[in-house]
């Protein structure tokens, strides 16, 4: 198994970029109304929320300024599961009218990734290639 190391690094980036995507679908559905199939925005913090998906996720997505923005989508998911998805069950499979799952599995891979740094493939290790750019170390 330790020869699947030398590749944790691309499939991490990988994984963060896939994620991020994912996310700033969400935002974009409410703002852009693309991918088709959003609900809206709405109105206050529901906007705030569809714009931190969406600028968030581009961020995220592209390793820019990776750490704020994962610890800002974090919480974002977490506030959506305390005030949304927890009104009818603690237990997020059985939330109702929509399941809180994915809110809080967004929430917890924005936290890893907020601990683990944007990965060598990523604009924060192009910005700060002189310096040591901030990623966990094994």
């Amino acid at each position: 198994m330790n020869s699947l190391n030398r590749y944790a690094g691309t499939v991490y980036c990988i994984m963060r970029l896939v994620v991020g995507l994912l996310f700033a679908c969400h935002g974009g559905q409410k703002i852009l109304g693309f991918p088709p199939g959003g609900h809206g925005a709405g109105e206050g913090i529901m906007l705030i929320g569809a714009w931190i998906e969406l600028v968030a996720g581009f961020m995220i997505a592209l390793g820019l300024l990776t750490r704020v923005a994962a610890f800002i989508a974090s919480g974002e998911m977490a506030v959506a599961y305390f005030m949304f998805h927890l009104s009818s069950s603690f237990f997020a499979a059985k939330g109702a009218p929509i399941n809180g799952e994915s809110a809080v599995m967004y929430c917890f891979v924005f936290l890893f990734i907020f601990f683990y740094g944007p990965g060598p493939l990523s604009l924060d290790a192009l910005i700060w290639k002189g310096s040591k750019a901030a990623t966990a170390t094994a």
